[in-house]
């Protein structure tokens, strides 16, 4: 059977992921399927650096704005609808190019998810117990102890990942990453290329810093404090960063230069743990963001490809 052709694009936040992607489906004549984890969420247009209404006017995006902050969505959902476009895209014989920082969606896009099990509510109670009464660090702690690889890709805040960590490796009596590795992620019903975007560490940095404060300039604070007003600081995405820090300073737990130094210091944190997560995928072709025309032709030469 003839697998369809999917082009990935991938890179550390601030690498100009969004700017290549455009260039290249515009020469390709294909359409852009976001990986990106925030910018699936309404409402959150600044902060996720999402493309701007006139840079979707120039080639058709998917998987945008398909839920509101206050709604629930994971992989296995984001793995189903990004399948039903790959499979109209093939259908109809448009070149899919998947964009965005998001491996884990990326991973589970190409390639299948195992099944982490349903809940379980009384190492969930335990769990939530141990937060209030320990605090996040404490259960980060454990997590790491527990299992390293897999408190390695988490930030230390990220209290939602953490705690269904430890739940999962809680209730199989093994790590998640040995349950990630017995799955092998074999199932893979597309032909794939992959290409990741790569800057000097202190171009990339630069970048990160430049980007923080112009996203700052067009309105990120007014953007947070009319997602706060509206869903309160418990939402899984409001908790992502960017927002979490300006959250702190709404809420008078932080000045606003401390929480746009902090953004900065994650942000570079963050971008670090991406390269680690990406740089242990072989198959991904590295490239700087100025190399579009040598990307744009080895992606004409794999989609002219029939197999």
């Amino acid at each position: 059977m003839t697998r369809p052709p999917v082009a990935v694009l991938v890179g550390p936040t601030a690498v100009g992921k969004t700017r290549v992607a455009l260039a290249l489906a515009s020469r390709l004549g294909g359409e852009i399927i976001n990986a990106d984890s925030l910018q699936i969420y309404r409402e959150m247009d600044i902060g996720s650096a999402k493309p701007t209404p006139a840079e979707r006017a120039l080639v058709p995006h998917h998987l945008l704005d398909l839920v509101y902050p206050d709604e629930p969505f994971d992989a296995a959902r984001y793995c189903r609808e990004g399948r039903a476009v790959l499979a109209e895209l093939a259908r109809r014989g448009g070149p899919p190019l998947v964009v965005g920082g998001t491996g884990f969606y990326i991973k589970a896009l190409l390639h299948g998810l195992f099944d982490d099990g349903a809940p379980d509510p009384q190492i969930r109670g335990r769990l939530a117990g141990d937060l209030a009464s320990l605090g996040l660090p404490v259960l980060y702690d454990r997590l790491a102890a527990l299992d390293p690889a897999t408190a390695q890709r988490l930030h230390p805040h990220d209290t939602y990942r953490i705690l269904r960590a430890l739940e999962v490796s809680l209730a199989a009596g093994r790590p998640i990453s040995r349950l990630f590795s017995g799955h092998g992620f074999k199932d893979s019903p597309c032909r794939v290329l992959k290409i990741g975007l790569f800057l000097p560490r202190e171009e990339l940095y630069r970048r990160i810093e430049a980007r923080v404060q112009a996203m700052l300039d067009e309105g990120w604070l007014d953007e947070t404090r009319s997602l706060l007003e509206r869903y309160g600081p418990e939402p899984k995405p409001l908790k992502a960063l960017g927002y979490r820090q300006l959250i702190a300073y709404l809420e008078g737990r932080s000045t606003y230069e401390d929480a746009v130094e902090r953004i900065k210091i994650d942000t570079r944190h963050y971008a670090k743990r991406q390269l680690t997560w990406f740089g242990r995928d072989e198959a991904i072709h590295w490239l700087h963001p100025e190399e579009i025309p040598r990307m744009a032709a080895m992606l004409e030469e794999f989609f002219s490809q029939k197999k």
